[in-house]
């Protein structure tokens, strides 16, 4: 029988399992190094996919609870087994559900979300003949649009959001922020090294706050994640 699923040590007994459909990259490593969790917090992991950010959020920072959602079972049964293979069951709950429709049972309940989004819109670039693909990469299932206006509800005055998306994006996501009373507080930009353009960039949304934006320096790759 082939093996489709294996786990990745991510130190310190934490795990996550990956899959040819689900798997992580630097960017999801980037944004919780990027994100500010505190013990107390109760936090919401948007598209968990194989449950990389939870896991990392947890070892990080160890907040009081992750509720970890996605809209596909096959990544929802795939986070929890690294939930279960890094004892955090107690931690994290991971949910099969549709981010679009959790307004009502979570209403204003978590101290800060955190998402790494399909980044391209749904007619552009090439789309993947996997459905999990087109789903991790299109907003096919969910828009950037639809993260903002979800966090808008869900957040706790003050609470925030934490996401990455292409660079070419900045815009749009500021002003989607914005248009669901989310302000920008802190942007990050990331690139390869310092002869590379950056590619990715890390904002923290604070529901109600005042406009106020921290720029940090840029975060080279080649030093390490």
């Amino acid at each position: 029988m082939i093996k489709t699923e294996s786990f990745e040590s991510l130190g310190e007994n934490y795990y996550v399992a990956v899959s040819k459909k689900h798997k992580f990259g630097t960017d999801s490593i980037l944004l919780c190094n990027f994100a500010e969790i505190l013990r107390k917090d109760v936090v919401a992991d948007f598209g968990t996919g194989c449950g990389i950010i939870s896991i990392l959020l947890c070892k990080k920072y160890k907040p009081q609870k992750i509720y970890a959602f996605d809209i596909l079972k096959s990544a929802t049964d795939l986070a929890e087994k690294s939930v279960l293979k890094s004892n955090l069951k107690d931690r994290v709950l991971v949910l099969n559900e549709d981010i679009n429709k959790l307004d009502k049972k979570y209403y204003n309940m978590f101290n800060k979300i955190v998402c790494n989004p399909p980044y391209k819109a749904l007619n552009k670039g090439k789309i993947s003949s996997s459905f999990e693909n087109q789903v991790a990469r299109h907003e096919s299932k969910l828009t950037i649009e639809e993260v903002c206006k979800m966090a808008g509800k869900l957040l706790k005055f003050q609470g925030s959001l934490f996401l990455c998306c292409r660079v070419e994006r900045l815009c749009e996501v500021f002003g989607v922020m914005q248009k669901y009373s989310i302000e920008p507080k802190k942007l990050q930009f990331c690139a390869k090294n310092k002869n590379s353009a950056p590619w990715l960039f890390l904002v923290e949304g604070r529901k109600n706050a005042k406009p106020f934006l921290k720029v940090l320096p840029n975060y080279f790759v080649e030093k390490g994640v």
